[in-house]
């Protein structure tokens, strides 16, 4: 087989319905978090952001003329990739340090999912911060990553911040979905009940075709119930 005729296990992220399959996964282990303990939303999904990155992360380096970012961030992503988590994390956090330009920001995105793998929320939530892009996808989720990382500390209300930034970033039939019923999670264990038969409600509306409206529509009427006594 040629070089040409070869395909990556990554080609599928070209394609928004080959993501939506792709993350499947991913998106079950997020709706049985809601089912089981619908207060506590926060959802680290290794292996969502290990596939995410692995496509967009040569496509945002590749350009990049720091070479010597460029070879410390491969290596730190190898150890990213292959799960050692806290060498990764401290090899990223030095990339992200001492590298500007488009290694140091997407180091900054590796550097924080590794630590919210690790229970460093604190550390997670300033480097995700710091990293920025425009396309459709990974900004989204760096925001939501950064909710996670707020809800797992049960900041509640930042958490609701920025998973409403992550559902309002380009907003699309594929992820957003997604990050609503985090954020009508979120918004559930911060009491705010009205808030979330709001957002809920919103997902039926006008994601009726989702996955997540299901849930979200018995989410929906149980808030109902409550809402009205």
């Amino acid at each position: 087989m040629t070089k040409k005729d070869e395909k990556t296990p990554l080609e599928f992220l070209e394609s928004a319905e080959g993501l939506k399959t792709e993350l499947g996964n991913d998106l079950d282990k997020v709706q049985h978090v809601v089912d089981s303990n619908k207060g506590l939303f926060a959802g680290v999904a290794g292996v969502l952001v290990v596939v995410v990155l692995g496509y967009f992360g040569y496509k945002y380096y590749e350009t990049t003329q720091d070479e010597e970012g460029q070879a410390k961030l491969f290596n730190a992503v190898y150890q990213f990739e292959a799960d050692s988590n806290k060498v990764a994390a401290k090899e990223l956090t030095k990339v992200a340090e001492d590298f500007g330009g488009n290694a140091g920001n997407l180091a900054s995105f590796y550097a924080g999912v590794a630590n919210l793998k690790e229970g460093k929320y604190d550390a997670a939530i300033e480097q995700l911060k710091s990293f920025s892009s425009s396309d459709l996808l990974v900004q989204a989720r760096a925001y939501s990553l950064i909710g996670d990382a707020y809800t797992e500390k049960k900041a509640y209300s930042d958490a609701i911040d920025y998973y409403k930034k992550a559902a309002e970033y380009k907003a699309n039939k594929f992820f957003t979905p997604t990050y609503l019923m985090k954020l009508a999670a979120a918004y559930e264990a911060n009491k705010e009940e009205k808030e979330a038969l709001a957002v809920y409600t919103e997902i039926v509306e006008k994601y009726a075709e989702s996955s997540e409206s299901i849930n979200a529509k018995k989410y929906k009427a149980v808030l109902e119930g409550s809402v009205s006594e």
